[in-house]
């Protein structure tokens, strides 16, 4: 009897085990001009030597994105490599996710031009969230300082590509920054969370260069057909 309790919970065990992975879907969407919807922005599909496509989206007044069609995601992991510069003003790009509409969804983006700053405020602005419309970065610094922005972790050129891996599960928002154990920003979700789209973000009279995107979806996260 002992012998078959002790089978019994090993297949329990394995089965559940089988269960979770199945839930997890792993996308790594090709990065092609016919993917993207995009809005109030232009972008261009490079190749570098090494064969990997560049999404470089140009710059224009006022926050653009470019969303990816045919994804919805709520709970899981996304990972990409970003590129802006070191040039006040003129730098922030980023990924925005659970977009409801064009004016609606969170986003985590960064403003390279902070990096260095001597300034000791502006380094603090390094990393940013945002879950618009009732929560863009003017309101959310003015009355919670500090608290949805801060400084990078550890040195990051920011005239160079940098690694970007954000973990999001339920109400928790963990930004990682080229695989530094110690996240940069953890923060709760300031909008619904129901799941939405995702896409490349880049801030007013922003451009910035974006690749190697993965997705890794919880169970509860859909692909649309």
């Amino acid at each position: 009897m002992n012998r078959f309790k002790i089978f019994l919970c090993i297949i329990t065990f394995i089965s559940l085990t089988l269960s979770t992975r199945a839930q997890e879907i792993i996308l790594k969407p090709v990065l092609s001009h016919e993917v993207f919807e995009v809005i109030n922005r232009t972008i261009i599909v490079l190749k570098d030597q090494h064969n990997r496509s560049i999404v470089n989206v140009k710059a224009q007044p006022y926050p653009g994105i470019a969303w990816i069609k045919g994804i919805e995601f709520q709970n899981g992991i996304i990972e990409f490599d970003v590129k802006g510069k070191d040039v006040l003003q003129e730098s922030f790009v980023g990924i925005a996710f659970h977009g409801m509409r064009d004016s609606i969804y969170e986003a985590v983006y960064f403003r390279p031009f902070n990096f260095h700053a001597k300034d000791p405020i502006r380094r603090k602005h390094a990393v940013q969230y945002i879950a618009v419309p009732e929560n863009d970065w003017p309101y959310l610094r003015e009355n919670f300082p500090d608290k949805y922005e801060a400084p990078l972790s550890i040195p990051v050129d920011p005239n160079d590509w940098f690694h970007v891996k954000i973990i999001i599960h339920n109400n928790n928002i963990k930004t990682f920054i080229n695989g530094d154990p110690n996240p940069a920003l953890i923060v709760e979700s300031l909008h619904p969370n129901t799941g939405g789209k995702i896409g490349f973000w880049t801030g007013h009279k922003s451009d910035g260069y974006f690749s190697d995107l993965v997705i890794t979806r919880e169970g509860n996260s859909v692909l649309v057909e």
